[in-house]
């Protein structure tokens, strides 16, 4: 047995092995050839590498068989082999830990509002890129001079108030077009020749709009449901002819006939 100097709890378990295995006069090459061990595995132990040498039970097999060879004490070896593990594998149920989900939860509710963010964006440079309606000029006349002429000139104007935002009868031929606005909408109308007769963004309550041209007209709507459309004085329903974000594209023929219109055309190109 090895001697004991102040106890063998004060030696490592690798320098108790070594030193018992000098004195009795054996290399390594000699200890691994008589446990028909490599000489790697009686290294490993002897410089307490004992994570090379795999499981727990196959240090603590290779310790008793070792100790038993050189004439060691397995259980103080064994003990002192159990000490030196605790030491190196501290308790990790104390370590704390974040409590799951709430990065998770941070991270989708930034991705929504990033995607919101970036939708108001979108309709605010719509709204603010797309150009508005021109304005046209009004036709003016000569005054007549007095009498009979001034009263028949208040009639006439009265006559216009009456019926502002009505265009005039359509030339024969033409589709005439009504639109009537319950909601903020984008608008553009042409005809078949590629003039444009209305171009604007409306809101609820403008005036209602009357065009008419050669058909078939062609129509953008931003917001297609806050549109009412009246075909030669006729109901016009949009009904499968909008699409998925509201808006409609849309070619109107003379007899009151609609279609969608492929992109090309609904941009009037």
């Amino acid at each position: 047995m090895a001697s004991e100097v102040g106890g063998e709890q004060r030696c490592g378990t690798g320098a108790r092995l070594r030193d018992a295995r000098e004195k009795a006069g054996l290399s390594l090459a000699q200890a691994a050839e008589s446990l028909h061990l490599d000489p790697r595995t009686l290294e490993a132990l002897e410089a307490e590498d004992f994570a090379a040498l795999g499981a727990d039970v196959y240090v603590r097999g290779h310790l008793r068989r070792y100790a038993e060879l050189i004439g060691e004490s397995p259980a103080q070896l064994q003990e002192l082999y159990a000490r030196s593990a605790r030491a190196a594998h501290p308790d990790l149920t104390r370590i704390p830990h974040r409590e799951p989900g709430r990065g998770a939860a941070r991270l989708v509710r930034g991705s929504l509002q990033g995607l919101a963010g970036f939708a108001l964006f979108a309709l605010l440079w719509w709204l603010l890129t797309t150009p508005g309606e021109k304005p046209q000029p009004l036709a003016t006349a000569a005054l007549p001079a007095s009498g009979a002429g001034a009263t028949q000139a208040s009639a006439g104007a009265a006559a216009t108030q009456a019926s502002a935002g009505a265009a005039a009868l359509p030339a024969p031929g033409a589709t005439q077009l009504g639109l009537k606005f319950s909601g903020l909408s984008w608008v553009e109308v042409s005809d078949a020749s590629g003039r444009r007769l209305l171009q604007g963004l409306y809101a609820a309550g403008s005036a209602p709009r009357t065009v008419s041209g050669a058909p078939p007209l062609r129509v953008v709507l931003g917001n297609a449901a806050a549109v009412g459309l009246r075909v030669n004085d006729q109901p016009l329903a949009l009904a499968g002819l909008v699409r998925h974000d509201g808006s409609a594209r849309l070619l109107i023929e003379g007899d009151g006939r609609t279609m969608a219109a492929p992109p090309r055309l609904a941009h009037g190109d």
